[in-house]
């Protein structure tokens, strides 16, 4: 199975259908008058179908079990087909895509199944996904320009030599990640005017994105949070919020956390655990996300549901 630990919860939505095709009227009109020897077809179908979706993950190996929120199953006769629509929803970290068409070909087969006693020449076909949404695809913004990025790692035994860094390096990879090449770096002491002085430059710099990685723990020379947050122009308190929660699901160190977020002028400013992991998960928490602040500062933002 993939590994989606890393990801977020979003509404995720899918749209499956399956066809089945008898050969004659008098089969139609046998599910239409409820005279199949069977039963109800198209409300025991419904009802298989709603059990598929619900145990997709019994029967397909790399699916990952998730709470199904909203799962309906639609069956209209057209001529001599049976047009099957199955919708499912939920908010979870992967998408509920294999869950409809899942739903949608098992109503199909129990449609079959029921029908055959009197058809023998039904056909299954077009089991298909129509329509998906959710997940990171539906949140990442496609930006009208280049952004200019620097990260900063603070850390005493960094910049002394002590220490190789790895969380500044894993900031930038997951920046390219998102279409964020050109980002620049550098190491700092843990000092606070340093800080400061570092924030000031590249903010007047007109750096687009400033994110410190170190410094945001409870050790005495921990001081970015007090560094950063009296020149923040407008703080967002929400950016550290959601990677606080983010990180709390993985580890319950995360509350332990003092970063703060904001803007110095134009510029996106961050601060960020000075552990690998820690950066890491701060970074899968808050990008591509991130980024629609600069569509926002550009009046180019849209709402999306």
């Amino acid at each position: 199975m993939i590994d989606i630990t890393r990801k977020i919860n979003t509404k995720r939505t899918a749209i499956a259908q399956a066809i089945v095709k008898v050969s004659t009227q008098e089969t139609i009109d046998a599910i239409k008058n409820n005279k199949v020897p069977k039963g109800n077809v198209l409300e025991f179908s419904r009802a298989a179908g709603l059990l598929a979706i619900k145990n997709t993950s019994n029967v397909i190996p790399d699916c990952h079990p998730m709470p199904v929120e909203f799962a309906t199953i639609h069956s209209e006769i057209d001529e001599l087909k049976i047009l099957i629509t199955v919708a499912v929803q939920t908010i979870y970290k992967t998408g509920v895509e294999v869950e409809a068409m899942h739903g949608a070909a098992i109503t199909a087969l129990t449609m079959y199944d029921m029908l055959k006693p009197i058809d023998k020449k039904i056909e299954i076909s077009a089991i298909q996904l129509i329509e998906k949404k959710g997940g990171k695809s539906d949140f990442i913004d496609i930006l009208n320009c280049e952004l200019k990025a620097i990260v900063i790692v603070c850390s005493d035994s960094i910049s002394a030599g002590k220490k190789h860094d790895k969380a500044g390096k894993a900031i930038i990879e997951k920046l390219k990640k998102c279409g964020i090449k050109n980002s620049d770096y550098e190491i700092i002491p843990d000092e606070l005017e340093i800080i400061q002085q570092k924030a000031k430059y590249f903010s007047a710099e007109n750096y687009d994105l400033l994110i410190f990685a170190g410094g945001t723990g409870l050790s005495k020379r921990d001081v970015t949070p007090e560094a950063i947050k009296p020149l923040l122009d407008r703080e967002i308190p929400g950016i550290m919020e959601a990677a606080r929660c983010f990180g709390q699901d993985r580890t319950p160190y995360s509350m332990l956390s003092r970063g703060v977020a904001g803007m110095i002028g134009n510029t996106l400013t961050l601060t960020l655990p000075g552990s690998t992991k820690g950066a890491e998960e701060t970074m899968d928490s808050l990008f591509p996300y991130i980024l629609h602040i600069f569509k926002v500062a550009k009046g180019e933002s849209h709402d999306k549901q």
